[in-house]
């Protein structure tokens, strides 16, 4: 809300009329202060939320530390070529600035895991994501971990799938997959690798999915 509908809303309220600098230092005064607001969906229950946080997390991080096993965050995301280039750029007045891209569509997805103390697994891949690509992610990530993997990952259908699920039965010793509650991203941390990626792989630039998919290694 900025200051003219809190100086709107007190006006109504209250009958008394203030500037909006005055609304500004009044806000300030009592400890407020201007930010960008988060996201959060209305279908989100934050009481599961809490619940998972306060004893979930802490018990899979016990378990973690009993079997000497990794604690990964993993997440997936997609970069497109038809995306607009991000940014601004000067020109003069009235001359719209160009920027050449390829003009045709393609697409690569990331499927990444950031482990506790900061070590990232990913893969860049151009097929949609299955339940094969996610198996062998996991195969890939308990292989080069050398330890039992413990992931925690959002409630993507993938993820929730027969073939998962038969997957992790037959792999209890190396991976345990563990879901977050439903619309609650922020808890990721895999989240923060997915802007940084997304703000600096200028997807429109890329002349095809495998120059794409080259850049997105390399900078991963």
């Amino acid at each position: 809300m900025d200051q003219a509908l809190v100086a709107k809303l007190i006006r109504m309220v209250t009958g008394v009329a203030m500037t909006e600098r005055g609304v500004g230092k009044w806000l300030r005064r009592h400890g407020l202060s201007p930010q960008r607001p988060a996201r959060r969906s209305y279908r989100r229950d934050q009481e599961k939320v809490d619940t998972w946080l306060r004893e979930e997390y802490p018990a899979i991080a016990a378990r973690a530390k009993a079997e000497n096993a990794v604690v990964t965050w993993a997440d997936q995301c997609g970069l497109r070529s038809d995306t607009a280039p991000p940014g601004t750029s000067w020109a003069p007045k009235g001359q719209t600035p160009i920027v050449r891209v390829s003009g045709r569509r393609f697409k690569v997805n990331i499927m990444s895991a950031i482990a506790t103390r900061g070590a990232l697994y990913f893969t860049v891949f151009t097929q949609k994501f299955t339940s094969k690509v996610f198996t062998t992610f996991l195969d890939h990530l308990a292989r080069q971990s050398g330890r039992k993997v413990h992931v925690i990952a959002d409630r993507h259908p993938v993820h929730r799938s027969k073939a998962i699920r038969a997957w992790l039965e037959e792999n209890t010793e190396r991976a345990e997959l563990h879901l977050m509650p439903d619309y609650s991203p922020e808890l990721d941390p895999d989240e923060i690798l997915n802007a940084d990626v997304k703000r600096h792989i200028h997807a429109a630039h890329a002349r095809s999915a495998n120059d794409l998919a080259h850049e997105t290694r390399r900078f991963l």
